[in-house]
């Protein structure tokens, strides 16, 4: 090997990652199918030509709610944060023993100023179905909303309260 190629192996720069910012092909693959199945759903026939086409974009302001469904002693209760959204916004239904939580924002915004006009819009929404765990009575349903909170409280049928079965562990 000459000197020159030495030094020149020397002189080269080596990029490392940090381990927070290493990710594995599959894991980046992965989160990008699930990118585009959640924008599928919000924009069906996106555009053939278009930058997303393989670049699918979030719509601005909306992300599907997280819930936490629990039981009580008489009541089965589903809470779904949605921030941001106004009580007539959401729909909810209960169809068998699948609850339907859905909501569609539409924002517009608009700012006259001496010196500028600005005007933005925002549209989103979601639809989230969960199976609730035991048959609950349809009739005396109650929901709450407070705070970007939905809160629903479902009593539980006399048969479902019948259900529980405690088990002793061994």
């Amino acid at each position: 090997m000459t000197k020159a190629t030495t030094e020149e192996k020397e002189d080269k720069a080596v990029a490392t990652k940090k381990p927070s910012e290493v990710v594995s092909r599959g894991e980046e693959f992965e989160h990008w199918v699930e990118r585009f199945m959640e924008d599928m759903w919000r924009r069906p026939f996106p555009s053939l030509f278009g930058r997303d086409r393989w670049l699918p974009v979030r719509p601005l302001g909306i992300r599907m709610p997280s819930l936490d469904v629990y039981e009580e002693k008489d009541s089965v209760v589903v809470k779904a944060e949605l921030p941001g959204m106004k009580k007539e916004e959401i729909e909810v239904s209960l169809t068998g023993e699948n609850l339907t939580i859905k909501g569609e924002k539409k924002e517009d915004k608009e700012v006259k100023e001496d010196d500028y006009y600005r005007r933005e819009r925002s549209y989103g929404s979601f639809l989230r179905t969960v199976s609730l765990p035991c048959e609950v009575k349809s009739g005396e349903i109650k929901a709450s909303f407070k705070d970007g909170v939905l809160e629903i409280r479902m009593p539980k049928t006399e048969e479902a309260k019948k259900k529980a079965v405690s088990v002793k562990i061994d």
